[in-house]
């Protein structure tokens, strides 16, 4: 399997847990609470899941605990970052993006539960990505 069939499958399951998760609890909830039912739907998956993985920040060759943690990090290939807002905001992209070159990773998700239909809150964020290679956004 290739590294981007890889990625789109692993994405792919995530956004279908987390859309379960939306039908289940709807929106207004802390983002918490969704994280911890998506933690519970993923471990179902037998994926390898880390929840509230440390980040720390290489500068000058010196590693740097700065208290960045990933809400999740799947197969240790995709972070994905959970919120509960009333709209996403360029900043919450920038943030994903600063884990991903942080990290050395390439795709991560970012999903907002506090929207009606979910495929409205999720937003894949790709680092340093061959264009060719670019997953497609979910139709879901």
């Amino acid at each position: 399997m290739s590294q981007k069939d890889r990625l789109s499958k692993i994405t792919e399951t995530i956004i279908g847990c987390a859309i379960n998760v939306h039908k289940e609890l709807g929106p207004g909830l802390l983002e918490s609470a969704y994280e911890a039912c998506l933690l519970y739907d993923l471990s179902q998956t037998k994926m390898k899941i880390e929840s509230q993985k440390p980040l720390p920040i290489i500068y000058k060759n010196v590693k740097l605990d700065c208290s960045y943690r990933l809400d999740l990090l799947i197969e240790d290939d995709v972070i994905v970052e959970i919120k509960s807002v009333e709209k996403l905001l360029p900043i919450h992209k920038a943030q994903l993006l600063s884990y991903l070159k942080i990290s050395g990773l390439k795709v991560g998700l970012l999903i907002n539960f506090n929207v009606e239909l979910l495929k409205d809150g999720i937003i894949r964020v790709v680092n340093n990505y061959p264009d060719s290679l670019r997953p497609q956004r979910s139709q879901r």
